[in-house]
């Protein structure tokens, strides 16, 4: 038989938890960010490269920076509704799948602008 007390600190614990959460979110967001400004300005300048391909990518890496940041708080924001009804928010397969592909193109673009500008 669960005491009340296992619940609450259970509670305490998946609260914790999300806000760990929460902060890898942003934490990815603020990365992403960093990546976008060295991407889309010191790159080109270093490079001595055509510039439209970096700024680009830099404007994409932006744009996935800026996504992290909002989703952290929209996620952690559900979670913390959801414990206080005693459900369970899952992440939405839109939202990973839109993240991956994303991060995957990004990447991929990352790649060919190092190996063909390089």
């Amino acid at each position: 038989m669960e005491r009340e007390g296992d619940v609450q600190d259970a509670t305490r614990r998946t609260r914790l938890a999300n806000e760990r959460t929460y902060l890898a979110w942003l934490r990815s967001g603020l990365t992403s960010l960093a990546v976008a400004f060295a991407a889309g300005r010191l790159v080109p300048e270093l490079s001595g490269g055509a510039r439209w391909p970096s700024v680009l990518l830099g404007a994409g890496y932006a744009v996935l920076g800026v996504a992290f940041v909002l989703l952290s708080y929209e996620r952690q924001r559900r979670v913390d509704q959801a414990l206080d009804a005693g459900e369970y928010a899952p992440l939405g397969e839109r939202i990973t799948l839109a993240l991956t592909v994303a991060s995957v193109a990004l990447g991929v673009a990352t790649v060919l602008i190092v190996v063909f500008q390089g």
